[in-house]
């Protein structure tokens, strides 16, 4: 059976993975949306797909680029927290 502090300490490392997954996607989907955004208000250009487009093709290079970090974390938390907790050896 697993016990509620188990239970929450893996619910926090599994958060925890989430987070660190995401970083990359979530800072450079800021950076380029004030960018795009402080380019627009300097030139007075409202144009929508000129901030869904740049924004688009920086998260898919981002995400590109990062894939190997983020299966590599993925697959360290599934293998050394969840299979042996799965398996019964916690």
């Amino acid at each position: 059976m697993l016990s509620e502090g188990l239970f929450y300490d893996i619910l926090r490392q599994a958060l925890w993975v989430a987070v660190i997954t995401s970083v990359p996607i979530l800072s450079v989907a800021l950076v380029t949306g004030l960018t795009v955004g402080l380019f627009q208000a300097l030139t007075s250009i409202q144009e929508m797909t000129l901030t869904f487009v740049p924004k688009l093709v920086a998260i898919v290079a981002v995400f590109w680029i990062s894939m190997g970090f983020m299966t590599q974390t993925l697959g360290t938390f599934f293998t050394t927290t969840l299979i042996p907790l799965i398996s019964g050896g916690h």
